[in-house]
């Protein structure tokens, strides 16, 4: 799941000079020590880490327990757009709360984020219709969009740049005990208690997870000396817009002989309005930022996007429960904390071309063996030890790339870029969900539906060398400018 400083650089879309890093003492605790894991530090990072550790919870339980709210509630006609919506209402909070940071201090951001996150979560957990669920996944996006954000700020200005990779090690690490007990407990609280408890149970433990950081944060200065000034309202128009795009798309399958069209006015829809929302040339895959931008969306897309179809391949081809489907995910996240790890010790020495090469070459072969699995019918055995290769790759990649975006960054802008990279995160899952359940419902009835959806990601994840090979160097150890 999933955020230092100086002048604007004098061209930022572009890997030119950057401002690098928050200062040696970092800039909210400034003068104290430690390490992410030091008296001054501690809570923070425990209770910002207990934040995304919550999210990672929530979000494997969904996908595990919602084929049994889809059936509780007789909501299969809206099952994507449970998925798919908080992905594309998260790209609105991203760009509030990211203007929100740029012109003040993080934690009046963090506490509206964490409250609609909580406000959802409880309303998903009471709904009488799934109609009434996929507004609290909806409120709940908005929530989960502004709360990225605003802890990838949170780590800019209150740790020191150089322990940015361990904050961001430790945040990838939070997702190894959800992936671990996550959908299996999820399964086990569906099968015997209630689905409604996966909701409501981490809405309670979010309140408690929050109220850690927000005691540790009260009274420092984390505003900027120089707030960003630039009109707010066409950005929040434009995130308006892709996330009626990405529903719309999600939705295109219902629409009978127009849901072809439907699907090019979605594509184009998303293109056009989120230019504003990212990095200039962030499209074209520009040298530096742009392309670490849009590398983190095409990864995002084959991921998360052929994710969510190996539980099911699992339970609809060989027969598996909810509860040990979920456990088919648990090798893949103990092998992505094991990356971040390694990224964060030795990411400078390994290199980002490097990273990228390994990484990609990682999650392709993953890809490629749960589709050769589904096409000839290989034991489930060789797709779940397939899948570990996965989140190796991801490990690696995913926190580097958070890394390289706060190098990228200076005070004025790092909200900007934050919320960027978790706006190309989402359109980049949320576009590939809705595109691969539209061919996954075209093939439903063949043998092609799962290979086509892992083919897919396979594209997918190989069009990310592009971007990928050029990320540059920001110096993103030390904060220091190019040519200092």
């Amino acid at each position: 799941m999933t955020g230092p400083i100086g002048q604007p650089p004098a061209d930022w879309s572009t890997g030119g000079s950057t401002g690098g890093g928050a200062s040696p003492a970092g800039p909210g605790l400034a003068g104290r020590g430690g390490g992410i894991w030091g008296p001054s530090y501690v809570w923070v990072t425990v209770g910002s880490a207990a934040l995304i550790f919550l999210a990672a919870i929530q979000s494997l339980a969904v996908t595990t327990v919602m084929p049994v709210v889809s059936a509780d509630l007789d909501g299969a006609a809206l099952y994507a757009v449970a998925f798919a919506g908080t992905l594309a209402t998260s790209v609105i909070g991203m760009v509030a709360v990211g203007a929100w940071c740029d012109r003040s201090g993080v934690l009046a951001p963090l506490t509206a984020s964490v409250a609609l996150f909580v406000v959802g979560l409880v309303m998903a957990g009471f709904a009488p219709t799934m109609e009434v669920l996929v507004a609290g996944r909806l409120i709940q996006g908005l929530g989960t969009g502004g709360q990225t954000v605003a802890l990838y700020v949170v780590v800019a200005r209150v740790y020191p740049a150089a322990v940015h990779g361990r904050v961001f090690a430790a945040y990838s690490a939070a997702w190894v005990v959800p992936s671990l007990i996550g959908p299996f407990l999820a399964g086990a609280v569906a099968e015997y208690l209630h689905w409604r408890w996966v909701f409501l149970g981490v809405a309670i433990l979010t309140v408690a997870a929050y109220t850690l950081v927000v005691l540790r944060l009260r009274g420092l200065a984390l505003g900027t000396d120089h707030p960003a000034t630039d009109r707010i309202a066409p950005r929040l128009a434009c995130a308006v817009a892709v996330a009626v795009g990405a529903l719309l798309l999600s939705l295109a399958g219902s629409l009978g002989p127009w849901a072809w069209a439907a699907v090019a006015a979605s594509v184009l829809t998303i293109g056009f309005a989120s230019r504003p929302l990212l990095p200039r040339r962030t499209l074209l895959a520009g040298r530096g930022l742009p392309s670490v931008v849009l590398m983190r969306g095409l990864i995002a897309g084959a991921l998360f996007g052929a994710e969510i179809y190996v539980p099911y391949l699992l339970i609809d081809e060989y027969d598996f429960s909810p509860t040990w489907a979920g456990l088919g995910l648990t090798a893949a996240a103990i092998a992505w904390a094991t990356a971040a790890d390694i990224q964060g010790r030795f990411g400078d020495r390994i290199g980002n071309a490097r990273i990228t090469l390994i990484g990609i070459a990682l999650l392709f072969s993953s890809l490629a063996i749960a589709g050769i699995t589904a096409l000839a019918h290989l034991p489930a055995a060789v797709v779940i030890a397939g899948w570990t290769l996965a989140g190796g790759g991801m490990g690696l990649m995913y926190p580097r790339l958070t890394v390289l975006t706060l190098a990228y960054s200076t005070p004025q802008n790092q909200g900007f870029n934050s919320s960027a990279l978790s706006i190309s995160d989402s359109i980049g899952a949320a576009t590939t969900i809705a595109a691969m359940g539209l061919v996954f419902t075209a093939l439903t009835a063949t043998d092609a539906a799962f290979p086509a959806v892992f083919a897919l990601a396979c594209v997918l994840s190989l069009l990310a060398l592009l971007p990928g090979l050029r990320l540059g160097h920001a110096h993103e150890i030390g904060g220091r400018r190019p040519g200092e």
